[in-house]
């Protein structure tokens, strides 16, 4: 496996009697989530963060609410992105991804995110994706094409995959060329039929890939190869930004049904953040980078709540302001929590499992912390006896108020 970071010690709170939902549709007691990971070529972004502290704010209250969650994620370290900047650098393509890896789980242990239980990489993935794309040969979902033996998906195979298209099939064209598809590839069957299997080219890194021939996996079966290898089928929840609905988790569920296995639950798609008026995105280069903010000095939890004033499924622009604000917030939240007494009131918990478990709404959440902030600045006794607020905060917020920075000590 891809080294995953260190654990997060997150504290026990009592009973919480909550039934959270996403969009109204109520989760399950035992849940698999699979959390699309990066590319590893340029992490970590905001809308990076973004992504893993909305699951990771879900892990958190499912696990306090008495879920049982499988968390896997995967990390994509090779495609052509990345493949393409290791040659525009003239950096070897492992070297590249192995520090990028390695920089984003740097910023994920900063950010105080609960690592998955299984992080998983394309390169160690390989036989599986080897394994999938036979079958999928087997019962006619795939083919190969003449010439160079690269295999594709057929998605006329799939009936639910066109019926349940998200956009008219022009649109559906015109995304799957901008997120990586080859709609205008001479000899396919479908413009939309995706590439499951790369054959090797020239210059190209290449696995064994037994009866498919020398090569590597394509984009959508990779994620559908590890989830039904490490969560048995369909994730009860497949998570990532807003940009992977279509085509990839179309295109990952379809390649599973054709595995033999059902729909999950839901998808949940994280809102895009924006920089100078544009999605932040690598090809235009407006990023604000987790790690630099940290270098500049940024209190990685102000960060974290920085993110969390904003609804999951938001699209947001991020200025510098939004930090100053959570700075201010963070000192505030500290200076209460000094004034907090041992007692037996557990109101805070129970406020902040009940806003998150209508649908993940960290933004009321972080409210309901002002809110007792307030009271216990302002002398209520109550609000400084409430014995779980600080535990509550950390476990359910990923907010560790007793964690105060070097400068304050």
């Amino acid at each position: 496996m891809v080294d995953r970071w260190p654990n997060v010690a997150v504290p026990s709170l009592p009973t919480l009697d909550v039934e959270p939902r996403i969009g109204g549709v109520p989760i399950p007691r035992e849940v698999g989530l699979y959390v699309c990971g990066i590319t590893p070529y340029d992490a970590t972004h905001l809308g990076h963060a973004a992504t893993y502290l909305a699951f990771d704010h879900l892990v958190r209250l499912l696990r306090a609410a008495g879920h049982r969650v499988r968390h896997v994620q995967n990390v994509t370290d090779v495609d052509d992105p990345l493949l393409e900047r290791a040659a525009a650098t003239g950096t070897d393509w492992r070297e590249l991804a192995d520090s990028q890896v390695g920089l984003f789980s740097a910023d994920m242990a900063a950010l105080r995110v609960v690592p998955p239980d299984v992080y998983a990489g394309v390169v160690e993935s390989v036989p599986l994706v080897v394994d999938a794309v036979a079958r999928l040969l087997e019962v006619g979902a795939a083919y190969r094409m003449a010439g160079i033996p690269d295999v594709y998906a057929t998605v006329e195979h799939d009936a639910r995959f066109l019926r349940t298209l998200p956009v008219p099939m022009g649109d559906a064209v015109a995304l799957f060329q901008e997120r990586g598809g080859d709609p205008e590839r001479p000899g396919k069957r479908s413009r939309l039929d995706p590439l499951l299997w790369r054959a090797e080219r020239p210059g190209e890194p290449a696995w064994d890939g037994n009866e498919l021939g020398r090569g590597r996996p394509g984009w959508h079966i990779e994620c559908a190869a590890i989830a039904l290898e490490h969560l048995g089928g369909a994730p009860t929840i497949t998570g990532g930004g807003s940009d992977l609905s279509f085509p990839h988790h179309h295109m990952s569920a379809s390649h599973l049904r054709e595995l033999g296995h059902g729909e999950g639950l839901l998808t949940m798609h994280t809102g895009m953040v924006s920089l100078a008026g544009h999605k932040m995105s690598k090809s235009r280069g407006n990023l604000e980078f987790v790690a630099r903010l940290r270098h500049e000095g940024a209190d990685p939890q102000a960060i974290r709540l920085a993110v969390a004033a904003h609804h999951w499924r938001t699209d947001w622009e991020w200025r510098r302001t939004e930090l100053d604000d959570a700075t201010r917030r963070l000192d505030r939240w500290r200076t209460a929590a000094v004034l907090v007494e041992p007692g037996s009131s557990s109101t805070l918990a129970h406020e902040l499992a009940a806003v998150l478990a209508d649908d993940l709404d960290t933004p009321a959440a972080l409210g309901r912390v002002d809110e007792w902030a307030g009271r216990v600045l302002g002398g209520d006794p109550r609000a400084r006896a409430d014995a779980h607020a600080v535990a509550a905060i950390d476990a359910l917020l990923g907010i560790d108020l007793q964690d105060l920075p070097r400068r304050r000590r």
